[in-house]
Formats: C-alpha cells, sequence, structure tokens
C-alpha cells in the first residue's frame, strides 16, 4: 500500500481511469501534465501511473520541466496491471 504523503496522478485516457485505477488517484492525461503543472500537488511525493509505466515516465519528465524537484517524482514501475496483478486494490 501507498504511504499517506504520496500523491497519485492518473496520466491515463478517461476510458482507461473508469475502468479501474489506483484509489484515490487523481486523472490528470499525459498530454495535459505540463498545462495542468498548476494542478500537481505542492508538498509530498507525487506517483505517476498509467497503463504499464510508459505514459508515466514522460510524465514524471514532464513535471520536472516544470520546476518539481526529480526525488519527490515516481513512476510506478508496471503500471495499473502490476498493481493489479500484485492483488492491490482498484476503485472504478
Amino acid at each position: 500500500m501507498l504511504d499517506g504523503d504520496a500523491h497519485i496522478i492518473d496520466v491515463r485516457d478517461p476510458h482507461e481511469y473508469t475502468s479501474g485505477h489506483v484509489p484515490g488517484a487523481a486523472l490528470i492525461p499525459v498530454n495535459t501534465v505540463f498545462d495542468r503543472r498548476e494542478e500537481l500537488p505542492k508538498d509530498g511525493t507525487i506517483i505517476f501511473v498509467c497503463g504499464v509505466g510508459q505514459r508515466s515516465a514522460l510524465a514524471c519528465e514532464m513535471a520536472a520541466a516544470a520546476g518539481f524537484q526529480a526525488d519527490v517524482l515516481y513512476n510506478l514501475e508496471g503500471g495499473t496491471e502490476a498493481w493489479i496483478k500484485a492483488g492491490e486494490p482498484v476503485e472504478n
């Protein structure tokens, strides 16, 4: 499970998000991350998640380019697929 100060940002498309996502994850599609950078949390860690980890890696790079410190940005390796395979909960 996740630490209490972690903010989960799902960067998939809305239809993917509604089919099942990490509980409490906010939806900010990858193609809008840089434009919506003001919506990213300013405190705690940010964990980006997508389907398998590629788009979320790009989101980490976008957040770093927007001025976020690299030590608070994380990519959920394996994405939502790995989360589900690990038996972690999802919500729709």
